[in-house]
């Protein structure tokens, strides 16, 4: 992620990509990026974060909040539930220990290898699919509840289709919830300290931040969409917008993680979770 106000911001036609900056991109570049970096990271990132995330435990963001708290998701026992971008699957396990029948799937080979390592160490076994977010392998209206934390959204050039897909699936009355970067915080250098609390960037450009090596491939994509785009995003797919929840830090919380922290916590939020529906025939007529 960025932590300079210098980096370069977009290339002419024939230049190579910068080391970092902000980048028109296409869908296909997008996904062997996040598959590239997700596959090489995965083993680094849950060493890093496993023990706060917990081994069957649903995290929604840094700030701490979890569903054993919030109860987003509602009674998922005897549901049908899919983990959109389910990384180690720490939120799956959760939800089987609940009652739910479960399915994680992830881009990234690696993170699903993390996912089986979690699995056998718990006990606790789910369905795993390696699957792209924008073409799910899974039936219409075969879902009662989708859920991600942090997975996919952020990472796909065109979110819209992955709200399409997730409406698709979901059987009428279905939740789907996801939680993500908050938009704003696309303005701020990624520092969780008073460094971070400078405004260096337009909300408005939604180019790609991208991250490439010294071939010019693109290692590493994240997508920004201002809070309007995610609402339009939502409505267009057929869902219904119940709330948008935006996590203040937790007094007394002074651990860091990448961008999140108390002191930039207590004045902006870093994280947004959007909880919406498809509605019933009911809410149709």
């Amino acid at each position: 992620m960025i932590n300079s106000a210098d980096a370069i911001e977009g290339i002419a036609d024939d230049q190579q990509p910068p080391a970092y900056g902000y980048l028109d991109i296409d869908p296909d570049t997008a996904r062997r990026a996040s598959r590239t970096y997700w596959d090489d990271a995965a083993a680094d990132y849950q060493a890093e974060h496993g023990a706060f995330l917990g081994d069957s435990d649903f995290c929604w963001s840094p700030e701490g909040l979890r569903e054993s708290e919030l109860r987003l998701l509602g009674d998922v026992a005897g549901r049908t539930v899919l983990e959109v971008g389910c990384g180690g699957a720490q939120c799956a396990r959760w939800l089987r220990r609940h009652g739910a029948r479960v399915v994680g799937f992830d881009l990234s080979g690696g993170q699903l290898a993390q996912a089986r390592a979690y699995a056998a160490s718990t006990g606790i076994e789910v369905a795993l699919v390696q699957a792209d977010a924008v073409a799910l392998p899974f039936a219409n209206e075969s879902v009662d509840v989708a859920c991600s934390a942090f997975g996919a959204v952020p990472f796909v050039a065109d979110s819209g289709a992955v709200m399409r897909e997730i409406a698709r699936v979901l059987r009428p009355g279905g939740r789907w919830v996801f939680s993500t970067t908050h938009p704003f915080v696309w303005c701020l250098p990624d520092d969780p300290d008073e460094h971070g609390l400078r405004v260096f960037h337009s909300y408005f450009d939604r180019r790609a931040y991208t991250e490439h090596d010294d071939s010019g491939q693109a290692i590493y994509t994240e997508t920004h969409r201002t809070i309007g785009d995610r609402v339009r995003e939502i409505v267009a797919a057929g869902l219904i917008l119940h709330d948008i929840i935006e996590p203040e830090w937790p007094a007394g919380e002074e651990r860091t993680w990448g961008q999140w922290g108390p002191v930039r916590g207590r004045y902006v939020p870093s994280t947004a979770i959007f909880v919406t529906s498809r509605p019933t025939a009911r809410q149709l007529s």
